[in-house]
């Protein structure tokens, strides 16, 4: 089942007005649905924007079979890139994201430890999803004591951005294929200074994934907000 918008246009040889339908996903309302033009003809793809019709350049990805699933999804990269770059300038601007590091500055310095967000300083590794509960710092669902907690007495650390198709049950940190990226967070709760004076020392984890089996692109209203705007403005110097 799909669910479908109505735009509703202006007719211009009939005194009524003619609309025209756009599905978006059952699953997330925000994503849009259209045919695609290209092989192979019983593909779609799927988009933040309603713009009929749709640059694939600006696409999430093209699928198979709707609903979408891992296997039958093909990610967008330029679009993947443009997601990373929106998170990089806005993810610190969040009010969500704002409250987690807000949390860190708090007199215990383990609340972000206790909630699975938040991990000390430390080289940065990838970790196979089969991390459990007895993994080190960093591990996908490791338990918060394993993971060192906050940190607290003035040490800085690093505070994950996660999709929100899945939030991480309490004492764990979400999945590596749901994680974005990183902020680098001082021992004050206060956003480090990263390149071009960008706050956040923004880090990509590389290991993010557009679908999952729980779910596809979960974004706060506001990072949604500002990915939209950036798509649009890309969209209009595609028209220049």
């Amino acid at each position: 089942m799909l669910c479908t918008t109505l735009f509703r246009t202006p007719a211009r040889l009939s005194l009524r007005p003619s609309f025209r339908s756009v599905s978006t996903l059952p699953s997330n309302p925000h994503i849009y649905i259209f045919p695609n033009p290209s092989p192979p003809t019983n593909s779609h793809i799927l988009t933040l924007l309603p713009t009929e019709p749709p640059s694939q350049n600006l696409s999430i990805g093209t699928t198979t079979k709707i609903p979408p699933t891992p296997d039958s999804l093909t990610e967008n990269p330029h679009f993947l890139s443009i997601l990373n770059d929106v998170l990089r300038l806005h993810a610190t601007e969040d009010p969500l994201v704002q409250g987690q590091a807000a949390a860190f500055a708090s007199t215990s310095g383990s609340a972000l430890g206790s909630g699975g967000m938040f991990f000390p300083q430390q080289p940065k590794r990838k970790v196979p999803r089969s991390g459990g509960g007895g993994g080190t710092a960093g591990d996908g669902a490791g338990g918060a004591s394993s993971q060192g907690g906050a940190g607290g007495g003035g040490r800085g650390g690093w505070l994950h951005v996660s999709d929100m198709r899945a939030p991480p049950d309490y004492g764990r940190i979400a999945w590596p294929e749901d994680i974005f990226g990183s902020l680098e967070v001082d021992g004050k709760g206060e956003f480090v200074a990263g390149g071009g004076g960008v706050k956040g020392n923004w880090q990509a984890s590389g290991s993010y994934r557009v679908i999952t089996r729980e779910g596809i692109l979960g974004l706060s209203d506001f990072l949604r907000g500002k990915l939209v705007e950036r798509l649009k403005e890309e969209e209009k110097k595609g028209l220049r």
